[in-house]
């Protein structure tokens, strides 16, 4: 009999399941949270009378600051543990999210979203570590791809969050829901365990200080250099491509969008979501039966590959179901990266 694709969850202990799941609700909350402005830039253009320019250049500080929160919050996790980090960096990005729906001014919601950035860079690096660290090797990139699709559930439920609250409340309380995500802590603190490596070191022997770059040290030094270059070229493409999706769904035609409503708008995302989800799911697979390396160059070659085909999608006599198929599978090459993340503990 051959085993079922969900057979390495009903196999897995309670807490390596307690902690997938707390982690891919992590990744699920966050991505639902960091992509609620993409959901509501139009609305922030006419409201606040800033420009695109200015738009793009928000969300990049939210990218630069994850950035800065994945060292900070990792630093966090080496001394206090993966849990406690996690949590922290869920209660930050929930915070300013809901604090987003206060901004006044485009320096006051710059101001909100870097501190938000810090949240998700944190979590994201706090959440891998703690899948990485309970799973076993045979499932671990499994486990990881099922962690990031939490990432393409948050997308999507963004959408249906702006669906549901944009047009009835505006945009301020389509920030607000996201402080919701902060209840999660609640269980993560009682109901999810430490990391078993990072108790074995903490217990063994005394914590001793290190360079806070003392991970770039032989033998690591050349594969996280290579890692983080390939991975910043393929973030900047996905983020600059999928942070203007929705604006460019709802803007006027006029203004070079589509004219669609929110609602309509939802639907497109929310297809492009369940792209990447199979992406993120299939690649943990694949990765466990073919190996790290060569899975994540494998994606990075798919990924190229699909960017013309998303290219001519853009063509705007065509609007049928092969304009559509691209943009899915375009969106789901990004999910490659959780081979990497499991690399070095195979």
């Amino acid at each position: 009999m051959h085993p079922t694709p969900t057979r390495f969850l009903l196999a897995a202990s309670p807490a390596e399941r307690r902690a997938l799941l707390a982690s891919t609700l992590g990744w699920m909350l966050d991505g639902m949270d960091v992509t609620l402005y993409a959901m509501v830039i139009a609305e922030l253009l006419r409201e606040l009378h800033f420009s695109t320019a200015q738009a793009g250049l928000l969300a990049s500080v939210t990218l630069v600051a994850s950035a800065a929160g994945g060292i900070l919050f990792g630093t966090i996790a080496d001394r206090a543990g993966r849990r406690r980090a996690m949590m922290a960096s869920i209660v930050v990005y929930s915070i300013f999210t809901a604090a987003c729906g206060f901004s006044q001014t485009v320096w006051e919601l710059a101001l909100f979203r870097f501190f938000l950035g810090l949240g998700m860079g944190g979590e994201w690096a706090t959440g891998a570590a703690l899948v990485a660290e309970t799973w076993r090797a045979e499932h671990r990139a499994k486990a990881l791809g099922l962690m990031q699709s939490g990432f393409a559930i948050g997308y999507a439920l963004a959408a249906a969050v702006a669906a549901v609250v944009l047009p009835r409340w505006g945009w301020r309380a389509v920030f607000l829901v996201g402080v919701l995500p902060a209840l999660l802590t609640l269980w993560i603190r009682h109901g999810v365990q430490e990391s078993p490596l990072w108790l074995a070191r903490n217990t063994s022997a005394p914590a001793t200080p290190s360079l806070a770059f003392g991970f770039l040290s032989a033998p690591y030094r050349k594969l996280i250099l290579a890692t983080l270059l390939m991975n910043s070229a393929a973030l900047f493409a996905w983020w600059g491509l999928f942070t203007w999706i929705p604006p460019y769904l709802a803007l006027p035609v006029e203004q070079g969008g589509r004219g669609l409503t929110v609602a309509a708008s939802s639907v497109w995302i929310i297809v492009m979501q369940a792209g990447m989800w199979l992406g993120y799911v299939s690649f943990g697979f694949v990765s466990d039966a073919l190996g790290r390396k060569k899975t994540y160059v494998a994606y990075l070659f798919l990924a190229a590959a699909l960017v013309p085909l998303y290219a001519r999608a853009e063509a705007p006599r065509r609007r049928g179901f092969w304009e559509r198929l691209p943009r899915t599978a375009a969106s789901a090459p990004p999910s490659g990266s959780a081979a990497w993340r499991s690399w070095r503990l195979a």
